[in-house]
């Protein structure tokens, strides 16, 4: 009896595993997500899946096999269609995000190799609520501001002091997140990100990690919302795998 009261009490302390999301689902879901922002995200899919299809059948009615182009053209009006959501519901998900504080962080959330962006900021104006964050990668140190321009700048200068002070021949690169002149808006920022040269190797890298690790950082939350990359349909399993 002992041992069988142990087996269903193991049991019911293994927690469940997280069911999969289908790919149709998290494709409706970003659907729903951009429709609410974008409302003309609709008519835009539908007239790129339908365009597709004129196009094929006027290749098929040249040519003479017009139904093997119109089921030719039907998969690739749902590509179009898909692309069409992907690049809208991106614009839609950074439009959710947009001036609340952590959503560089949020953005930067979407670089998905190369790069090691900690959700707590490594600075932050108490009184402003700007922010600063620290990224690592191949390229160096970042620092990521938010806020205006003229107040980033000294909170910028000071952590970028703070930072040499530990790692004083590590390459560190400024980067101020927004919409004032010489900012970069938060849409572009990861890319703006993923641009700058690689200059460490991965040992390199690591090491400035542990070290960095002692600064500490201040905890704040960071907004939730969509990823914008989610919004790309999971073409394994419309292959069906």
């Amino acid at each position: 009896m002992a041992r069988q009261s142990t087996g269903a009490s193991e049991a019911a302390a293994k927690p469940e595993k997280p069911k999969k999301i289908r790919w149709y689902k998290q494709v409706w879901q970003a659907y729903q997500m951009t429709r609410k922002q974008d409302p003309a995200v609709t008519w835009l899919m539908l007239a790129a899946f339908f365009g597709v299809l004129a196009v094929a059948l006027l290749i098929g009615f040249w040519w003479g096999h017009w139904v093997y182009m119109l089921v030719l053209g039907l998969p690739f009006g749902a590509l179009a269609a898909m692309f069409i959501l992907a690049r809208r519901a991106e614009t839609a998900a950074y439009s959710q995000i947009e001036g609340q504080p952590g959503a560089s962080r949020a953005a930067l959330g979407t670089i998905r190799r190369g790069w090691n962006f900690p959700e707590e900021p490594v600075a932050v104006d108490p009184r402003t609520q700007d922010l600063v964050f620290r990224g690592i990668g191949r390229a160096g140190i970042v620092l990521i501001s938010e806020g205006p321009r003229a107040r980033a700048t000294k909170l910028l200068e000071v952590e970028r002091k703070r930072t040499n002070r530990v790692l004083p021949n590590v390459p560190v690169t400024l980067i101020q997140s927004g919409d004032d002149e010489g900012q970069v808006p938060l849409r572009k920022l990861p890319r703006t990100v993923q641009k700058l040269k690689s200059t460490l190797t991965a040992q390199e890298t690591a090491e400035i990690t542990k070290r960095l690790t002692a600064l500490g950082a201040v905890r704040l939350p960071v907004p939730k919302g969509i990823d914008p990359m989610r919004a790309r349909p999971d073409r394994k399993g419309m292959r069906g795998r």
